[in-house]
Parts: structure tokens; sequence; C-alpha cells
């Protein structure tokens, strides 16, 4: 069964890995014929400026697809493949579905779904970190249940914030629109309503790194085990 599962992530890291590198070609062409300014008769129609952002996603994209190995050989760790598959799965739905096929504007909450699961996932990381530290030689400690759900939610929240600041940092320097204060055809949202996006955010992340701490707690008291079929593992 393990070497299905790995093969199955294997399967899957590729297709998602060949899928946003035939979007950067193909975006690297669109962005040569497309126009620099809206077009009043046509709105939709997206601009140099609109391709530039999901270029740019796509390109994190490729680099987050490469980054679980490095950290496996650089801190020598070992990343269960459900947590693996998770993970690429949701770059999948966050950039090639979220941005390149529009369903940030054409599913509705599918932003706000996405952010919940990543709230929920980057809480399950937390407990990980909790857990090779409580497990080190070099640093003999031994945290609570609730320590370490504490300090799983507040890593899951803090990453949250910090995503939240990338977004508004590049949506400044490269005049993008990733914080959605802007309709898909170029009108600016104005007061509250151009908060809504960031604020939605910021609640379903607490909301979905709060749930996973209460799944971890409940599993850390009554040893169910089901946090720690995710949790990253020193490699020996």
């Amino acid at each position: 069964m393990k070497d299905k599962k790995i093969n199955y992530q294997k399967i899957l890291k590729y297709f998602v890995l060949i899928s946003l590198i035939l979007t950067i070609v193909f975006l690297v062409w669109a962005m040569i014929v497309a126009p620099s300014v809206m077009n009043p008769s046509d709105p939709f129609a997206r601009t140099k400026n609109d391709y530039v952002l999901i270029l740019c996603q796509c390109i994190l994209g490729v680099v987050a697809m490469f980054l679980p190995g490095l950290f496996e050989r650089k801190f020598k760790i070992e990343i269960p493949s459900n947590m693996l598959i998770l993970y690429t799965i949701f770059l999948y739905c966050a950039i090639y579905l979220g941005e390149v096929k529009s369903f940030y504007y054409n599913v509705p909450h599918w932003d706000t779904i996405l952010h919940t699961f990543s709230g929920a996932m980057l809480g399950a990381l937390g407990f990980s970190f909790v857990a090779l530290l409580n497990k080190s030689e070099t640093v003999p400690i031994n945290l609570s249940p609730l320590f370490v759900v504490i300090f799983s939610f507040c890593f899951a929240v803090t990453l949250g914030v910090f995503w939240e600041i990338y977004e508004f940092a590049f949506d400044g320097l490269l005049g993008l629109n990733m914080q959605k204060f802007a309709l898909e055809g170029g009108a600016d949202l104005v007061g509250r309503a151009a908060l809504i996006d960031t604020m939605k955010d910021l609640i379903v992340d607490c909301l979905g790194a709060l749930i996973m701490s209460i799944i971890g707690y409940i599993s850390l008291i009554y040893k169910k085990g089901w946090v720690e079929k995710l949790q990253l593992k020193k490699k020996r």
C-alpha cells in the first residue's frame, strides 16, 4: 500500500508540474499579443497586467513543487505521502484552477474554501514542528498537549497573515489584484467592500487552524493518531 501511495503522489506531482509549465509557456505568448490597456468594448478581456499575475503565480507554483524535496534533503526529514498529496492538490486548486481557469471569479466561495483548507494544513504543519522539537535529543523538553495546540494555531494564523502581506505588497508593486480589491472587469471596490476579501481570508484561516487544533488536541489526549499521519518525521 505504501508503494501505491508514493506512486500516486508522484503521478499527481508530475501532472500538476507539467500543467503549470505548459501554462507558463502559453502565458509568455499571451503576454506578447495581449493589449496593454483594457478595451472598453470588451471589459472582461485580459490585459498584459492580468497575465503578469497569472504568470507570477504559476512560476511560484513550480518553485513550490520542488520545496518539499529541498526541505527533506536540507533538514533530513521525511514528509508523509498523505501530506504531499494534500499539498499538491492545494497548489493545483489555488494556482491552476483558481488563477488560470478563473475559479476565484467563477466558482462561488472558491477562495474561502482554499483559505480554510490552507489554515488546517498549516495547523498540521505546526503540530509537526512541535513534535520534531519535542523529540529532539539536543533540546530535551516535554510539552503539554494544550501548548502544542496553541502553538499550532498561532503558527497557522501567523503564516496566513504573512500571505496577506505578500499579496498586499505585490498588488502595489506590480499592479496586481491578488487581494481582489477590484472586480474582474477592472472596476475598483471602495470602502468596506475593498476590505471584505482580505478580512474573510484571515477569518477562515483562523477557522481552519482552529478546526485542526481541536482535532489535534483530541488526537493527542486520546492517542487517536489522526494528526500524526500528516506529521513530518526525522530521517534515521
